[in-house]
């Protein structure tokens, strides 16, 4: 995959447009986790650096549906946007009008402007030609760093790239350094740990990473059907009726392409899923007919650890319970450490394991941490992320 980079291409004297991914939690008009804004200021900075430069702001925030609507304007974001940049951020009054367009027209060198949210228009998610010509018009080059909404091929995050010069940012170029290899040629061994509540929402990954994996851990929710097809006890927990066909053909495939499939040899289970519920532990596969599966035990974790100690790539996708409650958040917290104390190539990608590396403060020591939960989670599929395509040479 070669990309064109926003280092290929003349940003000499000319008003950029940017695709970012500022999706970012706001609450009582602040931003609460700003990783997303802080991920797009090395292309934000580098472009506004080139001499006669100026910036438009494309990115979406939240669900309006393709209404406007004032609980998902991007002025609290505007406002961190400005305190992170250390200069003024104007917000445009809209995305589409005969005031934005003058509001654009009117920028002056190293000045930036934030367009409202593109999803005030319902064009926006169809990929609408005409709108994503209205939004072209806006620069004379686009780039885009929004790594988070490239498996989407809307107006501004595919569209505008067959308008005007295009180019990759520095966080989508870092994403695709880090993601393709392992689809392609990863370094050996490789090891994928797949955690997540359900088979239907990661068998897509499991069955693409046969192609390169030398082992694959199964843990959270999901692990429990897989256990079921093994014909052990899974007690309460969460069973996927429909899937357990998939689940038995996936090791069917592990076991002919000679790939170790590791799956819990032991739990924590409580009797109700309930962040105050007593955690039990459970010295065996198999699961008391009382009990709900809730994290892995001591034993899976020092199975894990064996299998990481010669790894040379590694991907976490996924936590290993349920890690949002304390008293089941061990196997997550465990196996954060052991993928940061890893001397291979580390990648971690998906919202919750995100969330667990932060939660558990091992962000830093990890290789490279995906700011795109549904986008690394379809790279890893093998998919062809429309963002992406876009801005191949």
């Amino acid at each position: 995959m070669k990309l064109q980079t926003v280092k290929n291409i003349d940003l000499t004297g000319k008003r950029v447009l940017i695709r970012v991914d500022f999706n970012v939690p706001v609450k009582d008009g602040k931003v609460g986790d700003d990783t997303r804004i802080k991920s797009a200021l090395p292309t934000i900075r580098y472009i506004l650096e080139q001499e006669g430069t100026s910036l438009v702001v494309m990115s979406h925030f939240g669900r309006p549906k393709g209404k406007k609507n004032p609980d998902f304007s991007m002025a609290p974001i505007a406002d961190r946007f400005s305190e992170l940049l250390g200069k003024e951020v104007k917000l445009a009054s809209d995305v589409i009008s005969d005031e934005v367009t003058a509001q654009v027209e009117a920028l002056k060198s190293g000045e930036v402007l934030l367009l409202e949210n593109v999803r005030f228009y319902k064009e926006e998610e169809s990929n609408d030609p005409e709108f994503a010509k209205k939004l072209a018009a806006y620069g004379e080059v686009y780039i885009n760093d929004a790594f988070g909404t490239a498996h989407r091929a809307h107006a501004s995050t595919e569209g505008v790239a067959h308008y005007l010069p295009s180019a990759a940012g520095f966080l989508i170029e870092k994403e695709v350094k880090f993601f393709a290899p392992l689809l392609d040629n990863p370094e050996k061994p490789f090891v994928a740990i797949i955690g997540g509540s359900k088979v239907s929402s990661k068998i897509s990954v499991l069955e693409s990473l046969l192609r390169t994996c030398d082992t694959i851990v199964i843990a959270g929710g999901m692990a429990y059907t897989f256990l079921k097809v093994q014909g052990h006890a899974i007690g309460k927990s969460l069973l996927e009726e429909d899937y357990i066909e998939v689940a038995r053909s996936f090791l069917d495939k592990a076991k002919e392409k000679n790939v170790s499939v590791i799956l819990p040899l032991d739990h924590v289970g409580a009797t109700k899923f309930d962040q105050n519920a007593e955690a039990v532990p459970v010295d065996s596969v198999d699961i008391p007919e009382d009990l709900i599966g809730m994290d892995v035990g001591p034993k899976t974790l020092a199975a894990v650890a064996d299998a990481l100690k010669s790894a040379r790539s590694i991907v976490w996708n996924g936590p290993m319970g349920v890690f949002e409650f304390d008293s089941f958040a061990e196997g997550t917290k465990k196996v954060a450490q052991m993928v940061a104390d890893c001397e291979g190539v580390t990648v971690v990608g998906g919202g919750d394991s995100v969330a667990a590396v932060n939660k558990f403060g091992y962000a830093d020591r990890i290789d490279h941490v995906s700011t795109g939960g549904g986008a690394s989670l379809e790279f890893l599929e093998g998919k062809e992320l429309p963002g992406i395509k876009a801005l191949e040479k």
